[in-house]
């Protein structure tokens, strides 16, 4: 994991409240099939400049900058809906199969 890294945050054409963290020029074919028939047309939010110390509205920019090392996103989603949460993962997993 890098101590900086440039990102940008997308919102989800089709889930309320649904945004991946990307590093900036991510090539967004790149992502998981599942996650991008799932997530829809990517609509840009921001860039950002993230650092482990960096406190955002949901997590931190520890744990985006550890999800982005490991799997080249972090998805952040709404809070407030469990079972949509479990649903959620459980398509991806059927568009993996």
């Amino acid at each position: 994991m890098t101590d900086r890294q440039f990102v940008s945050v997308f919102r989800s054409s089709k889930k309320a409240d649904t945004y991946i963290y990307v590093c900036r020029g991510q090539d967004w074919q790149e992502l998981p099939e599942g996650l991008r028939s799932i997530f829809g047309k990517p609509i840009h939010s921001m860039d950002l400049l993230l650092d482990p110390e960096k406190k955002l509205a949901r997590t931190s920019g520890k744990e985006v900058l550890e999800a982005l090392a490991e799997k080249d996103f972090y998805l952040q989603m709404p809070e407030e809906q469990e079972t949509y949460i479990v649903d959620f993962k459980r398509k991806i997993e059927q568009h993996r199969q």
